[in-house]
């Protein structure tokens, strides 16, 4: 039998300049997403769509929302499979198509750096890759490919 999990939030509107939605430029995209027992975050659009660029908007979390979710699996698979890591540093990047007023991401592509304690763990700690993405939750509920471009050194050496 699956275990089930259920996740909540709250996605407030804060944008109404006085006049709510009654003309597409007459509102802010503003909004805050907050969950109980936690910081709020601020979200907006991305700027090409009438946003805040100092807000995270939704195609920004979801990038770090499939970055996290790799290193929670990668980090699992080295803990069980005897691999050291001492470091992580992911700079995923994401591809969004957009026509006829509609977009989708096409691809991501992490690029986690990853340091490992020892000479000898560095070809696991490459292919435990693979693993790690068949364990994430997140890649796994998307419909667009993420790959992972990982580099691994060792700890102490450049």
């Amino acid at each position: 039998m699956a275990r089930q999990f259920t996740y909540t939030a709250e996605i407030s509107w804060t944008g109404n300049r006085g006049t709510g939605t009654s003309d597409p430029r007459s509102y802010s995209r503003d909004h805050e997403v907050s969950v109980e027992g936690l910081p709020v975050i601020l979200g907006s659009a991305d700027p090409a769509f009438r946003g805040d660029p100092g807000r995270w908007n939704p195609e920004q979390l979801l990038l770090a929302a499939l970055s996290q979710c790799h290193l929670m699996s990668y980090l699992y698979q080295c803990a069980v499979n005897g691999v050291v890591v001492t470091s992580y540093v992911d700079r995923p990047v994401g591809t969004m198509a957009v026509a006829a007023g509609r977009g989708h991401f096409t691809s991501v592509v992490l690029h986690p750096r990853i340091e490992v304690a020892e000479e000898g763990m560095t070809e696991k700690a490459l292919a435990l890759h693979a693993e790690a993405q068949r364990g994430c939750f997140i890649a796994a509920s998307v419909d667009f490919p993420v790959r992972h471009e990982p580099v691994v050194t060792v700890a102490g050496r450049e």
